[in-house]
């Protein structure tokens, strides 16, 4: 290219730029921050950080994040991040919803998409939920063929609806397969403290417990190292327990995330409830490959397992969402 010819092409762009305000914004990454109250490697958190890390290898966004954000400092946390050129703010705002809301309408040009168990609120404060109970309910249908014992333990961290829907999906999946099946169920209030559940579990497997629900990290530490078996939970744990982690329900906010990146780039980000974009239909949640168990799982019980999994999908059988604190039935 000559110099005129380069002198010509660089007028033209800076014209276009004049005459049409947000083509410079266009061709920048946007920039996107997230805020997270435990570790980048917790169950929940990790599937969030990883589609956001995957945009970001794409080259799409440009990827902030903080962890490990206590409570008192997750608003100030929010404010340094929506003031600091940021167009969307991804987070968890169960402990800090008041907060949280206030921020998103102290800044209603920037988009926010939090985790939530509350309603969007216009015009900028989208709400996401792991609602990955279908999947939950077809490892039940799993552990409640596999358990000799009958009694399945299940640990988790909060009672709070997050929780329950896939704890009691679970139990529905279990109770169809194994009508005899009880269940040992206890939360540790906590969302991070791996030997506090694994204490948890130890106590449910020496009750009888054959296969833990490991809703938190630690409890398949538990079975382990008691030569019992587990089901996994948001992520797949397999890799390091292959002898322990029979399935898991796996949650994918790639969806999630993909659509809000898509809608603040052209301009049509608004408060909506992105919970069913977790579903097995979008791609949000699956059943884990079975990987090591796949021989070791009954065929005729799989057989059980995938036909519930196509009516799931061919909507012909719907996972009941019950959101209420899930009761032990050991006696």
């Amino acid at each position: 290219m000559t110099i005129l010819n380069r002198r010509h092409a660089v007028a033209l762009a800076v014209s276009l730029a004049t005459l049409v305000p947000g083509l410079a914004l266009a061709q920048a990454k946007l920039k996107v921050a997230a805020i997270y109250t435990v570790p980048f490697e917790q169950q929940w958190v990790s599937r969030i950080h990883k589609a956001l890390k995957a945009a970001e290898a794409r080259g799409e966004i440009e990827y902030k994040a903080s962890e490990n954000v206590s409570n008192a400092d997750y608003e100030r946390v929010m404010r340094e991040y929506a003031t600091g050129g940021n167009s969307l703010i991804v987070g968890e705002a169960f402990a800090v919803e008041a907060a949280a809301r206030k921020v998103a309408k102290d800044f209603p040009k920037v988009s926010f998409l939090l985790g939530s168990s509350g309603k969007p609120q216009a015009p900028n404060f989208s709400v996401f939920d792991n609602y990955i109970q279908e999947p939950a309910y077809l490892t039940g249908m799993i552990a409640g063929g596999m358990t000799k014992t009958h009694k399945i333990g299940m640990v988790g961290g909060f009672p709070i609806p997050e929780v329950n829907r896939l704890m009691n999906a679970f139990m529905m999946g279990a109770k169809e397969v194994n009508p005899k099946v009880e269940f040992s169920v206890s939360f540790i209030n906590s969302w991070f403290d791996p030997p506090k559940a694994k204490e948890a579990a130890f106590a449910m497997i020496d009750k009888g417990a054959d296969i833990m629900y490991a809703e938190r990290f630690g409890v398949s530490d538990a079975a382990k190292e008691k030569g019992k078996l587990a089901i996994g939970n948001v992520i797949d744990t397999q890799p390091q327990y292959p002898d322990t982690v029979v399935a898991s329900a796996l949650w994918n906010m790639e969806p999630s995330i993909d659509r809000a990146i898509k809608m603040v780039k052209d301009g049509t980000f608004k408060a909506e409830d992105y919970g069913p974009y977790s579903m097995m239909k979008h791609k949000g949640s699956e059943l884990a490959p079975l990987g090591t168990f796949a021989s070791k799982v009954p065929a005729d019980l799989m057989a059980k397992v995938k036909a519930k999994e196509k009516a799931i999908l061919d909507g012909t059988f719907t996972v009941k969402v019950d959101d209420g604190q899930p009761k032990s039935t050991a006696k």
